[in-house]
């Protein structure tokens, strides 16, 4: 794979034709990948919301509730609610006396994306989030949904801007408020927030003294108060959830409880009122939520009041059952932690979907018609009549969906397949009424929980209908961009062309009307077909852009033949290289597949790069011994940070130190490049000594040195509680915008560009770290600048030296050397850049951290909540380690005298055989999704 590169390699110059078709290449490659990119939104993001069926309400003798208090405490960490502090006393004494004496508890599960809005959405409306509101980031419905608070006679709801809306703004019967934006403040204790909330409940109520009307709306049965409590969510993001102030926000939505509480009881005093208090999702401990942790998903579930069974008490001898199913089909089987101290109250955990059937049953509307939650019926204090009649009327709400979502696919299909299990549903559900009016409850429940299974998995089958046609037209369309690739790269780029036509093996492509016929009839007949089955125009894009592949891959059916027929006559010694580089790429590819589940891989992948690379150089380059021992201390500290926890603990005196070491690292560059010796001439190209230079990288210096004071004096008002001065955040905004612009006015060599480069990126880098990925950014540019090292050290030691040569190299710029073709030894190059590209992927820690929320990340620029800015930040942050191979990956490709473009085609294909794969994984993933 790291062979050299031949003094005789024959220079490449590229045609007016070729420059076409490489921009017609680079077009289509954006095209597809965009088509192929907006396909997981019909095959993993499909909307599950379907209209068209009618609500189903409980055929109860009455309604348990006349009215529903919902408390979401956002970012509420079930372990934080229910463990004692540091003294022994519980966070929530109000809700403990009530699971004790008055109610029921449990652990609500949640599915990820763990954020705020599929929280509250699988809350309110009983499914897990329609994916594909992640266009519309979170913050509106793509498509109307029916929600508990649809089908109230009235919702009162108050709190966060970004959820209340979501559900009331477009509800005529409904009263809600909302606090401003500049509110979410995360450099303040936010606990306030949730004050607000019940201080406009209260005084709506006070008002209602006064107001006949308004008294009048909330004497009505049937509804819905629902405050939002943002508190724990934002104090958690900016101070984690073990910090004093989060743990005091515990137990101030536990006093709100109890207020709300007592202020309804006190205002109706019937015993009408049901109350659920719950989370939309946790708060890992680093201060984010996003995944699939069990400190984000396991969320606290209190219900209690009007129609809410009374605490079961469990003998010594019985051991409650923890062994159901949640939402991704796993087992919960973890035991309450002894120091809860509720091992003698039985625990119900449920699915956070099942909370919406339940508070519907409460008050006796109908469940949400998308809902796919499973009433729990442990909560509710009913008749056993009631209760199979309240299981029955959830079974029929979700066979609604369902039959409509197999009366829509049978409507536009030609070849229907149904779901055979549920063939005979009628029967079952006659079976059901006559059980009921049997009286015999426990069989009509048995058949009822059932059949909700059954139609549960039906509703699966109708989601992923189209999945075969959809990934084989999609599997196929890669295969043939690839093929495509190849084709474009041999023709271009190599030799084999040249060498065809020496020995006059000619390879007109067939452009003949046949193959544009059969493509187009192919065209023609799958537009049909996907026009009689009403597919979306996606569909059609997906087959389309399959078909031209395949058509174009046909028009160069000549070349391939005289390639093989020129391979079929190579030496053997050549095709075995050409096996055993194939080999060698594709089994790199499977290790960085496997290195998204295990970021260790590339521990020991830089390990063992350390050990070869100083060895070929000490061996067969011949190279200077100080080189090969700074290749392997530099892969060897790479090493290290995959190491590293993915939650980057905070410690801001690392921020600090990496600064220094930035610095260091820009001034050994800078000695390397005023070397004269003839190794550093292939990096010192069209070094005119310009003295801006030397003033330039002062400047950017001195910038990196004041980011480092920054990250201090910021670190230290957010340590002290104080606010973030404006003073300190225009610095560092001024200071990142000025050290990017910089590089722009480097010296043309190689090396000084690339130095320029490192310390241009270094000051928002800094500024955006809170630990260890600030020194990762060091040692990965030592990486890099070892990477160019030993690939000029493999080209002084290839080319032949003289006077004239050496002269050559001085006077002469980089830029204006003629390009080779590629060789077989230079696939090196573009797998190492998809390797390093992949390790800046996962070097700073987790690039999950764009939904897992780390507010400290950004806190030296902006305090107040701000989603779009503040993800912006983190993005920009995770994107300079990949500038930085880029960079490096440009330089070398004129360092060594290959096409960039044919190098970039090469990363492609390579990037595209680790995407097929995770095609399937992730198919694999949502296969075993109930």
């Amino acid at each position: 794979m790291a062979g050299r590169p031949r003094p005789q390699a024959q220079t490449h110059s590229p045609s007016a034709s070729t420059r076409r078709r490489e921009r017609w290449l680079v077009v289509l490659g954006i095209a597809l990948h965009a088509v192929y990119m907006l396909s997981i939104f019909d095959i993993y993001f499909k909307s599950p919301i379907v209209h068209g069926m009618d609500p189903v309400p409980p055929r109860l003798s009455a309604a348990p509730a006349k009215r529903l208090v919902l408390l979401v405490a956002d970012g509420l960490r079930a372990d934080k609610f229910f463990e004692p502090d540091e003294r022994g006393r519980y966070r929530a004494p109000f809700l403990r006396g009530v699971i004790e004496e008055k109610g029921r508890w449990g652990v609500s599960h949640a599915r990820p994306p763990t954020e705020s809005r599929p929280g509250h959405v699988s809350l309110i409306a009983g499914f897990y989030e329609d994916p594909s509101a992640v266009t519309k980031g979170w913050k509106a419905n793509p498509v109307e949904f029916d929600s508990v608070f649809n089908q109230s006679r009235h919702t009162i709801s108050f709190g966060s801007p970004d959820i209340v809306p979501i559900f009331c703004s477009s509800l005529p019967h409904s009263t809600w408020g909302t606090y401003p934006h500049e509110y979410e403040d995360f450099a303040t204790d936010a606990s306030f927030l949730d004050h607000w909330s019940f201080d406009q409940f209260q005084g709506l109520i006070n008002r209602s003294f006064d107001d006949v009307k308004l008294r009048q709306l909330l004497q009505q049965d049937k509804l819905v108060i629902f405050l939002h409590l943002l508190g724990c969510d934002t104090n958690g993001h900016a101070h984690r959830p073990y910090s004093s102030i989060y743990l005091n926000n515990v137990k101030v939505v536990d006093q709100i409880a109890e207020s709300v509480y007592n202020l309804m009881e006190n205002y109706f005093n019937d015993n009408q009122t049901a109350y659920v208090f719950t989370a939309d999702h946790g708060m890992s401990d680093k201060g984010s939520h996003g995944d699939g942790h069990p400190s984000n998903t396991d969320t606290p579930l209190v219900a209690w009041g009007a129609g809410i069974r009374s605490p079961k008490f469990l003998a010594y001898t019985e051991k409650p059952d923890d062994g159901f199913r949640f939402v991704d089909d796993h087992k919960h089987d973890a035991p309450t932690p002894q120091d809860w101290a509720l091992e003698g109250f039985e625990r119900v955990d449920v699915n956070q979907a099942d909370i919406a059937p339940l508070m519907a049953t409460l008050v006796g509307l109908p469940c949400p018609m998308n809902s796919v939650g499973s009433l729990p019926t442990q909560y509710l204090k009913i008749s056993k009549a009631d209760e199979v009649e309240a299981v029955l009327a959830n079974t029929k709400q979700i066979l609604n969906q369902f039959l409509r979502k197999s009366q829509l696919k049978e409507s536009s299909s030609l070849y229907f397949k149904p779901f055979k299990p549920l063939a005979n549903y009628s029967l079952v559900l006659n079976q059901i009424e006559e059980l009921i009016s049997g009286r015999d409850y426990e069989t009509a429940m048995q058949h009822s929980e059932e059949l909700r299974r059954m139609a549960l998995s039906g509703l699966h089958y109708f989601q992923t209908y189209d999945w075969f046609m959809l990934m084989t037209a999609i599997t196929l369309g890669y295969i043939g961009w690839m093929l495509n690739l190849v084709l474009h790269v041999l023709q271009s780029y190599t030799s084999f062309p040249a060498i065809l036509l020496k020995r006059a093996q000619f390879y007109p492509q067939n452009t003949s009307m046949k193959v544009y016929i059969g493509g187009c009839f192919f065209m023609g007949l799958s537009s049909i077909v996907l026009l009689l089955e009403k597919s979306p125009l996606l569909y059609h894009a997906y087959v389309f852009m399959t078909i031209f592949l395949w058509t174009r891959i046909v028009q160069n059916f000549e070349f391939l033949k005289a390639v093989w027929r020129e391979l079929s006559i190579m030496p053997f010694k050549y095709i075995l290289n050409l096996l055993t580089s194939s080999v060698v790429a594709l089994v790199v590819l499977e290790f960085l597949v496997m290195s998204f589940f295990d970021r260790k891989i590339y521990t020991w992948c830089f390990l063992a790069l350390g050990i070869l690379s100083s060895t070929y150089l000490a061996l067969f380059i011949q190279a200077s011994p100080a080189l090969a021992i700074y290749i392997w201390l530099a892969c060897w500290f790479l090493s290290v940070f995959t190491l590293m926890p993915a939650e980057i603990p905070e410690n801001n005196n690392l921020v600090i130190f990496s600064g220094g070491l930035i610095i260091l690292i820009a001034l050994a560059s800078r000695w390397s490049n005023s070397n004269s010796s003839s190794f550093w001439l292939y990096l010192t190209r069209a070094n005119k000594r310009d003295p801006r230079s030397f003033k330039l990288f002062i400047v950017q210096v001195i910038l990196v040195a004041i980011s480092s004071i920054m990250v201090w004096l910021s670190t230290s008002h957010r340590s002290q509680n104080r606010e973030l001065h404006s003073l300190h955040q225009l610095i560092n905004w001024s200071v990142a915008a000025v050290a990017m612009v910089l590089p722009l006015f480097s010296p043309p060599s190689v090396l000084s560009r690339l130095t320029s480069i490192f310390l241009g990126f270094a000051p928002p880098f800094l500024l955006l770290s809170i630990g260890y990925e600030a020194v990762f950014y060091s040692a990965f540019a030592m990486v890099l600048i070892g990477w160019i090292f030993v690939e000029s050290a493999n080209l002084h030691c290839s080319e032949e030296s003289g006077s004239s040569r050496r002269r050559s190299l001085v006077d002469d710029s980089v830029f204006g050397y003629e390009e080779r073709h590629l060789q077989l030894s230079d696939l090196r190059i573009p797998l190492l850049f998809v390797i390093l590209f992949n390790v800046a992927f996962f070097g700073t820690g987790n690039f999950a951290s764009i939904a897992s929320f780390e507010i400290s990340s950004v806190y030296r620029f902006i305090t107040v909540f701000s989603p779009f800015l503040m993800a912006g930040l983190l993005i920009f942050k995770l994107f300079i380690p990949f500038m930085l191979v880029i960079c490096t990956f440009s330089a070398l490709t004129k360092v060594v005298r290959i096409p960039r473009l044919g190098c970039y085609f090469l990363v492609i294909l390579l990037s595209d055989v680790m995407t097929i794969h995770f095609f399937f994984l992730v198919i694999g993933l949502v296969i075993k999704l109930p």
